[in-house]
């Protein structure tokens, strides 16, 4: 019995070992995790970062005691919950380890930005976080709906709290803009539900949704106590955001490493009232065009359309002082003639694309295999709310070989938001 107990007591100190390098419970647990229910576009979100929804809830992991003593132990204003459904987020997020290993590198240039504009707000710092389930912390990030950047922003909302769009800039891709509109959305969603989880819930569903749960479930407002009246992705929102809090909080105890930034995370900030190409800042501060566009991600034609009217930021990564006076010339020089309209290309190669003169702008497309609305929507710079309504089609599908209207003297009528993905 001796022998026995000192293997036993073995075996239990080599699993726990394990559970810091390893979060993957077994294979038939990694294939019930990645087992989702299919996306009903009337009703479920499609997120940029796809959210697996899971069909069942998984068996608490053997080292759940030191899970939620970790979670317990960070320092935070919302109640993060251990239980089955965040244990299968955790396991997920972990088994993805080059992916968080990027992300974590990322929050060092993402982070102090949503921390200011939460403290502005007052709001609870962890939900920072959100943003990782959201997108990845990547701002160009676009969903199969058009939800945009790092806060993943419908059009009709973004527009209810202040971000402006058009053919220049598109500020849901801001991030200090739309960190600061996040940041607004929740604290509403707070002030009318008074729980944060509900109001996180809300950001992914609407606030429409979440009321009627709570309705539905007779009043309570207590995520866990409404989840099975939510739909199907916000049931597994809520667990994945608290997930995410134990990854970027732990992530080093599993042996993941965060990654350089592949761009320069010490910048500088200046207001520009005037016209100037994203070419020459970077020529004049002898910096690449992909970097100056990396950290400022919002103007779609890689051309600042600052006026003394409207300044607009200037994202610059910090250099040499001599590039600073080649910087003030290039600010203060003659300005450059803004186009009337982007070019009808992809976003990504508007960012690079040079400034030209005003053109013609196509009003009809023919839809092309792969082509989503959320695709033709950028390309012609309008919205999927837009496609929709001028050419009366009641799902996100974009028919191949249609001829689709992509211009009109007005925007759509937009009809209601509750949420930045809220889709109907």
């Amino acid at each position: 019995m001796k022998r026995l107990f000192t293997l036993t007591i073995c075996l239990l100190s080599l699993q726990l070992l394990q559970a810091e390098t390893n979060t993957v419970n077994s294979a038939k647990s990694f294939k019930q995790i990645n087992r989702v229910t299919k996306f009903n576009p009337d009703i479920v979100n499609a997120d940029t970062t796809i959210l697996p929804v899971l069909n069942q809830s998984m068996p608490l992991s053997s080292y759940g005691g030191l899970y939620k003593r970790r979670l317990d132990s960070i320092r935070k204003d919302i109640q993060l919950d251990y239980n089955e459904y965040v244990q299968a987020y955790i396991d997920l997020y972990m088994h993805n380890r080059d992916e968080m290993g990027q992300v974590a590198g990322l929050t060092k240039y993402y982070f102090p930005i949503y921390e200011k504009a939460f403290r502005e707000a007052g709001i609870p710092e962890e939900i920072k976080f959100l943003s990782i389930v959201e997108s990845k912390l990547d701002p160009n990030a676009v969903s199969r709906v058009g939800a945009t950047g790092l806060w993943q922003f419908m059009g009709t909302t973004a527009k209810i709290y202040g971000l402006n769009m058009d053919n220049y800039i598109d500020e849901r891709r801001d991030p200090i803009q739309s960190s600061y509109a996040a940041a607004a959305y929740l604290k509403d969603a707070y002030q009318e539900f008074g729980d944060w989880l509900l109001a996180i819930a809300s950001y992914n569903c609407g606030k429409s949704n979440v009321e009627r749960a709570v309705e539905k479930a007779g009043g309570v407002t207590d995520f866990w106590s409404i989840r099975q009246y939510l739909p199907a992705e916000t049931r597994g929102y809520v667990p994945a955001f608290i997930a995410m809090n134990y990854v970027m909080n732990y992530f080093n105890k599993h042996n993941i490493v965060a990654q350089a930034c592949n761009f320069s995370t010490r910048t500088d900030t200046v207001m520009v009232k005037r016209v100037v190409p994203l070419s020459n800042v970077a020529q004049a501060l002898d910096v690449s065009l992909r970097e100056i566009t990396i950290l400022n991600p919002s103007y779609r034609m890689a051309v600042v359309n600052g006026s003394p009217k409207t300044p607009r930021r200037l994202i610059i990564p910090q250099t040499a002082k001599d590039n600073y006076a080649a910087l003030y010339n290039v600010l203060n020089g003659v300005d450059v003639p803004i186009p009337a309209a982007p070019k009808p290309a992809a976003y990504a190669a508007v960012q690079y694309a040079s400034v030209k003169s005003e053109r013609h702008i196509p009003t009809h497309h023919k839809v092309k295999r792969g082509e989503t609305l959320a695709s033709i929507a950028d390309k012609f710079g309008c919205e999927v709310s837009d496609l929709k309504v001028w050419n009366h089609l009641k799902t996100n599908k974009a028919p191949v070989g249609a001829m689709l209207k992509v211009s009109a003297g007005e925007v759509a009528a937009n009809v209601q938001d509750d949420g930045p993905y809220s889709k109907n």
